[in-house]
C-alpha cells in the first residue's frame, strides 16, 4: 500500500475520496419513528441471513460517488471496486483513497490504478471516515422497515439506494464534507 504520492502525480489536480463498504441483506435495520405515545407500531422483521456487500466510494469535494454491489468482500472484489474508483477521478486527476484497515484494504494483492493512491485511517477510528454517515443515511432512508424476499430484490435496493443518493449532490455532499479533509 502506497505511503506517500507517486512520482508521476505531484504535478496533478489531487482528490480525496473516501471508501467502505457495508453489508445489505435480510436482517434490516429498524429505526426511530413518529407515532402516537403509548403506542407500538408494528415493523416489518427479517430472520433469514442473505445479504450483498455494497461497496461505495464518495469524492465529498465534487460531491461524487462509485459503488458496486458484490455478493462477498475480499481482494478480489476490492480490486474491482478500486477499478470503478478509477475511472470515477477527474480526467487528469490524482486521488487519494482514505480507507479502514479492513483485511482486503490491506492485501498485497490489491492493485490500484495509476490515478489512486491509498492511505489507511488509524484502527478504531470509523469517525474519520464520512462513508459510515453515507451507511447511516442509506439504513435509515432506504433500508430500514424493509423485506426483500430474495438476493436480487436486496441487490436492485442497494443499487436505488445508492444512485439515488448520487443524484442529489447536496445531499451527498452535507453528509460527507470535513473542514479536515480539502485537497489545496
Amino acid at each position: 500500500m502506497s505511503r506517500a504520492l507517486p512520482d508521476h502525480a505531484g504535478d496533478k489536480p489531487l482528490e480525496i475520496w473516501f471508501q467502505d463498504e457495508a453489508r445489505i441483506g435480510q436482517k434490516g435495520t429498524l429505526t426511530r419513528l413518529w407515532a402516537r405515545t403509548g403506542s407500538r407500531p408494528r415493523a416489518p422483521r427479517d430472520t433469514r441471513y442473505e445479504w450483498a456487500y455494497l461497496f461505495g466510494a464518495v469524492c465529498p469535494q465534487r460531491a461524487v460517488g462509485a459503488a458496486l454491489v458484490l455478493p462477498y468482500a475480499d481482494s478480489q472484489v476490492m480490486n474491482l471496486h478500486l477499478r470503478e474508483i478509477g475511472r470515477t477521478v477527474a480526467p487528469g486527476a490524482h486521488a487519494v483513497l482514505v480507507l479502514d484497515g479492513a483485511g482486503w484494504h490491506t492485501s498485497t494483492s490489491l492493485r490500484p490504478p495509476d490515478n489512486l493512491s491509498l492511505i489507511c485511517l488509524p484502527p478504531y477510528a470509523p469517525e474519520l471516515n464520512p462513508v459510515e454517515n453515507v451507511w447511516e443515511y442509506l439504513r435509515k432512508n432506504n433500508f430500514a422497515l424493509r423485506v426483500h424476499d430474495t438476493y436480487d430484490d436486496i441487490v436492485d435496493a442497494c443499487c436505488n439506494a445508492w444512485n439515488g443518493l448520487i443524484a442529489v449532490p447536496a445531499i451527498l455532499a452535507s453528509i460527507t464534507q470535513r473542514a479536515w479533509a480539502v485537497a489545496s
